[in-house]
């Protein structure tokens, strides 16, 4: 008893090291990014920490309880999903870059290109300062349209890294309680090895994402240009990341080829 007792406790600090996993550090930078407040930051550390528990102990406990198989095609399908959210984070981010270069590099007489702000929101294209020479309305912003569509509902901004984090735990449920029922015997210590496990992970995002955001609090308040690029920047490294994840497993590990390994990991 002794012994399971100390592998449930392992538990805990072994999920605050899974946080730190190079895919979920890349998927959560990449919604950081957009925070522009400490606070947030940690609330979407927590709530992917969330998503990500939720799926362990779904699919994981289903796995302990009913002794489940998963085929090498299915495993492999579960972690092409995080490859694919990977590439739609990254794609999300730099969504923005197109029209900042054609601001940036179109015409029109008196029309500059610069940061500034609506509000709490900032932007940039290119505009004048008259009565006209705008370009939009002052509530024709992005988010004026999402407080005016979604602003009563209070979870909308909650949802994404939640998403992600059902999305990741897909791909590593499976290999946790793989491990643990090769380690713990007792279904019941297992499943408590799995309710530590999400706690630690959940501890361990939100530390990452406090280290991911406050620097991009920062930019936020005083660096608006610095924080565009740093949102390019994990914008490019998540969908190269995801790009290449989706050629490991669909080529190298066979998903793609008919010839599925499959080793939990």
């Amino acid at each position: 008893m002794i012994t399971a007792l100390t592998l449930v406790a392992l538990g805990f600090f072994l999920g605050m090291r899974h946080a730190t996993d190079a895919d979920h550090v890349i998927a959560v930078s990449t919604i950081v990014t957009r925070q522009r407040t400490l606070r947030g930051g940690v609330l979407i550390g927590g709530l992917w920490g969330l998503g990500h528990t939720l799926t362990i102990m779904g699919v994981g406990g289903a796995i302990i309880v009913f002794s489940l198989v998963i085929p090498p095609a299915l495993g492999l399908t579960m972690e092409m999903t995080v490859a694919l959210m990977l590439i739609v984070l990254g794609l999300w981010n730099l969504t923005g870059i197109i029209q900042t270069l054609r601001d940036h590099l179109g015409g029109g007489a008196g029309l500059h290109a610069h940061a500034h702000r609506h509000g709490d929101y900032v932007h940039s294209h290119r505009h004048g300062h008259g009565a006209q020479d705008h370009g939009h309305r002052e509530d024709a912003t992005p988010q004026a349209w999402l407080d005016r569509h979604l602003g009563g509902l209070g979870l909308y901004q909650m949802v994404r890294p939640l998403v992600v984090g059902l999305v990741h735990g897909l791909a590593g449920s499976a290999a946790v309680a793989l491990l643990v029922l090769t380690t713990i015997g007792d279904p019941r210590w297992a499943m408590a090895y799995l309710v530590l496990f999400g706690i630690g992970t959940i501890v361990g995002m939100m530390l990452i994402t406090v280290v991911i955001a406050a620097p991009m609090a920062y930019a936020a308040r005083r660096l608006t240009h610095v924080e565009r690029h740093l949102r390019v920047a994990s914008g490019l490294l998540s969908l190269g990341f995801g790009l290449f994840l989706v050629y490991h497993i669909g080529f190298v590990s066979g998903l793609f080829t008919g010839h599925a390994v499959w080793t939990p990991k």
